[in-house]
């Protein structure tokens, strides 16, 4: 498992979710779509909601929040 991967997975056991820009602004993580793809196909089950949030601007936008589902 790569370093970014296991970051990830500390951060998701500390703080329950993420999104890409916290990726980025604390794992240094800017392709988070791509590590949770990998995680998964790892077997591990990260699942994500897309959430309505304002921007710097007072924008509306959609991001997405990952977590990991808890198994049946």
């Amino acid at each position: 498992m790569s370093p970014q991967n296991e970051r990830i997975l500390n951060y998701l056991e500390l703080h329950g979710s993420i999104t890409a820009l916290e990726a980025e602004e604390y794992l240094g993580i800017r392709r988070l779509a791509s590590r949770i793809n990998e995680l998964n196909m790892l077997g591990y089950n990260i699942g994500g909601i897309m959430v309505s949030v304002q921007n710097r601007y007072g924008e509306k936008c959609l991001i997405k929040r990952y977590f990991k589902r808890k198994r049946c």
